[in-house]
């Protein structure tokens, strides 16, 4: 019988290479743009924004000018709240302050020009991932939140641990849900502190073009928004595993001190990572949190007065009592 099915590959080949190509449809005109398109299309690079953009106005309230080039403010403004869109954008040489002017609008009555500069000041993009980042991007709302979470936190880890109650690295439950929560919250203050630094003009693109799809953004985007989601998932798990393993009320001291540590976890590395020594300092921490949770999973032992979890028979360190 003869090998035949031999030559099916060079027949294939020969197909292939003799066979005719289809260019498909020719569209001469896909990139006949006009000028005003390519403007619009490299401003949108570089601004992040263009026309029939949507912003909400955070303002008290900002003015607008009836007409380009005379510029004259009128009684026209809108207020904060107010949702407007972009209308039109023009470049004035002539203007030493700002040469670009961008015309919105909230109606079809209401509507003027104002310098870039003031609107973006003014404004946030009309989404509600833009918005929560401007809330947590405020200096004078971090500052005040960075003193209250250090000062609290002191106080609810001394009171915790005057009171022998349980708390994360330092009087542990058998669950690694707190400590890896602890860990993603350092991690994820690294990475956006990273960002900023690194990435600013990213950044900046994503406050204006939010996805919460971490496999739809660049990597560095997609691993901050990964990190978050996995946040939000771990805190659900240690909730759920710090209500099963302990009583109502030290649940609650519990996971009081658990936010306290993660809130000051947060301030830290977003704050020390802009100087460069988030990194070793995560590193650490890092290490630190396996080593005291190692440390708290490997206590074979209950006191027999308390049920704390001791590392081995005799005093227990929580109550006191000794156990044979």
């Amino acid at each position: 019988m003869k090998k035949w099915y031999l030559a099916v590959p060079f027949f294939s080949l020969f197909l292939l290479l003799t066979s005719c190509y289809n260019q498909g449809q020719q569209s001469p005109d896909a990139w006949d743009l006009t000028k005003q398109q390519i403007d619009s299309i490299s401003f949108s690079t570089t601004h992040h924004y263009t026309q029939n953009y949507n912003f909400l106005v955070r303002a008290p309230r900002l003015p607008l000018a009836d007409a380009l080039p005379d510029m004259a403010f009128d009684s026209l403004y809108v207020v904060r709240g107010e949702r407007v869109v972009v209308a039109e954008i023009a470049t004035v040489p002539s203007d030493t302050i700002d040469s670009i002017w961008v015309k919105v609008a909230r109606d079809q009555i209401t509507q003027g020009w104002i310098r870039e500069n003031e609107l973006l000041r003014g404004v946030s993009p009309d989404d509600p991932i833009s918005q929560f980042i401007d809330f947590f991007s405020d200096a004078h709302l971090l500052i005040f939140l960075a003193f209250c979470v250090v000062v609290g936190g002191a106080f609810a880890l001394q009171h915790l641990m005057r009171r022998r109650a349980y708390i994360v690295h330092f009087n542990d439950i058998d669950s690694f849900y707190p400590t890896l929560l602890c860990v993603l919250i350092s991690m994820s203050a690294t990475v956006y502190a990273s960002i900023q630094m690194f990435g600013a003009e990213s950044w900046r693109h994503f406050y204006f073009h939010p996805s919460l799809n971490p496999f739809a953004l660049p990597f560095h985007l997609g691993l901050f928004v990964a990190s978050v989601w996995a946040v939000i998932i771990v805190a659900a798990a240690a909730v759920d595993d710090v209500r099963r393993v302990l009583p109502a009320s030290e649940a609650i001291l519990y996971l009081a001190g658990l936010g306290a540590v993660c809130a000051v976890d947060y301030v830290v590395f977003s704050v020390s990572t802009l100087y460069y020594i988030g990194y070793p300092l995560l590193a650490t921490y890092v290490y630190y949190c396996l080593y005291s949770y190692l440390r708290v999973s490997r206590s074979a032992y209950r006191c027999g007065q308390c049920g704390a979890r001791i590392p081995a028979r005799g005093t227990c360190p929580h109550c006191g009592a000794v156990n044979v």
